[in-house]
């Protein structure tokens, strides 16, 4: 039987990155027409959202497990930090927050994702 505080988390964190998708579109990272940059941003986020999707498929059916889960997790936090926390990143939290006209956008795209993944990891603790 699949866990469905799992499921919520699962569904929680596909939320926030169809929102990390969209202010990657606002900051301007996906260009119309499409070039090489855009198609790259299409590649990643079909793998993830897909593979996710994929993924929930399978742990209701009993095909993985929480194990998957924790595999696919560390995966995760290890590209986020590749992509926004590493000295050989392009694009820091400094180049998201200075990415928007008004100073509370930019602490909104910056602070939603701090604020969200500090109140899961509490609520894991509780």
């Amino acid at each position: 039987m699949p866990n469905p505080h799992l499921l919520r988390l699962l569904g929680l964190i596909a939320g926030l990155n169809v929102l990390h998708l969209l202010d990657h579109v606002l900051r301007g990272d996906f260009h119309w027409p499409v070039d090489e940059q855009s198609i790259g941003f299409i590649i990643v986020a079909a793998i993830i959202l897909g593979g996710m999707g994929l993924g929930v498929r399978f742990y209701q059916t009993g095909r993985i497990g929480h194990r998957f889960w924790t595999i696919v997790g560390l995966m995760g936090l290890g590209l986020g930090w590749l992509s926004h926390f590493s000295p050989m990143t392009d694009q820091p939290v400094s180049v998201i927050y200075h990415g928007y006209s008004m100073p509370w956008a930019g602490a909104l795209a910056v602070g939603s994702p701090i604020c969200a993944a500090a109140a899961r990891i509490r609520r894991a603790e509780a």
